[in-house]
């Protein structure tokens, strides 16, 4: 839930701003007209009288850290109802990515439907405000099919989804009464209305989707992971250009693959899974030599060899199991001698 506001004063209370609680699941929307300077108490006393009463104790609360979030009242009042309480920074959500990007949807498109000063008065002269008229921008939203379910918010919520004024007005009536005729008009200015506030909002969200989201160039089993570090890292096989990087990275940063179901994404046409082959001469799979030694009573070397992405396994080869050796023992001994510190060792042999 979020706060809508700096919104224009509204209705006999001069509400000035809006609670936006949304249903994480079926993404049934509530606007309830407030006032920014409304305490803990006063919050929990609407969400009380106009939800609690009709869905019940929430299990858990995502909201921002409002100074009426993160009061001692509020905390306590909902830790002794057993609901979690999950803070996030605006627009840098941590909690809920898909709740705050929605949040900021809805706010968007109550702006679009206040904006202006929406005033409508019927035929007795009665000023119709936001306040009175948000109700509509709610019907339409929970009556509109969303993108992320394939259903309505009410039809996820109640099983089916509520008759609107435009389906039950009867046109064919002629003595109907003047107000309730001025009465239906506004309706139909504020549904007309409320959906290009949506459709707005939806788009505006979309454009700024588009315009900072780039489709990635993603290719199934483009490196291959190599092992685990414990939960939090794994390893991956790293070649060409990007073999001198480190190859650990998060688990954060790895995603598994998923193949569609065709029950549930009928319409979908995945690609084939392609793997690329994994290369396994020895001469791409060595890195380089760390450390060398003779052995004893045999003219004959081995090298500590260590393999490309994997640190930890290294082994003594011998020379002659090693492929490529003199192109390997050439940078090494490269390396070597340009390493600080290096002595170089000569053996001098006398003739007596």
């Amino acid at each position: 839930m979020d706060w809508v506001t700096v919104l224009p004063p509204s209705g006999d209370k001069s509400y000035n701003s809006c609670l936006v609680i949304v249903d994480r699941y079926s993404k049934t929307p509530i606007f309830l007209p407030c006032h920014k300077d409304d305490t803990a108490m006063d919050t929990a006393l609407l969400l009380w009288g106009r939800v609690i009463s009709h869905t019940g104790l929430f299990k858990n609360i995502i909201s921002d850290r409002d100074p009426k979030s993160t009061s001692a009242l509020w905390t306590n009042l909902h830790r002794s109802f057993g609901t979690k309480l999950s803070f996030s920074t605006a627009y840098h959500p941590q909690t809920d990515g898909l709740a705050e990007r929605m949040i900021q949807t809805l706010e968007d498109m109550i702006r679009r439907f206040c904006a202006y000063g929406l005033e409508l008065k019927d035929s007795d002269g009665f000023t119709h405000d936001w306040c009175t008229l948000i109700a509509a921008l709610e019907l339409a939203y929970k009556t509109s099919v969303h993108s992320s379910t394939g259903q309505t918010p009410a039809m996820l919520e109640k099983g089916w989804n509520p008759r609107l004024p435009a389906e039950t007005l009867r046109k064919d009536m002629i003595d109907i009464h003047p107000t309730a005729s001025s009465f239906k008009l506004i309706l139909d200015k504020v549904k007309h209305h409320a959906k290009q506030s949506i459709n707005e909002a939806f788009d505006y969200a979309k454009q700024k989707w588009d315009k900072s989201h780039k489709v990635p160039d993603f290719k199934v089993g483009h490196f291959v992971i190599v092992s685990l570090h414990g939960t939090i890292a794994v390893q991956v096989e790293l070649a060409g250009e990007l073999e001198n990087k480190h190859p650990t990275f998060q688990v954060s940063l790895i995603k598994p693959y998923q193949p569609a179901e065709k029950e549930l994404f009928p319409l979908r046409n995945p690609a084939p899974l392609t793997v690329p082959p994994v290369e396994q001469s020895g001469d791409t799979k060595i890195k380089k030599f760390i450390k060398e030694r003779r052995l004893r009573g045999k003219n004959q070397r081995e090298y500590i060899v260590r393999y490309r992405n994997q640190v930890h396994e290294d082994e003594w080869l011998a020379e002659s199991e090693i492929p490529g050796l003199d192109k390997l023992l050439r940078i090494f001994r490269h390396e070597r001698r340009h390493k600080p510190g290096y002595v170089y060792k000569c053996t001098l042999n006398y003739l007596i």
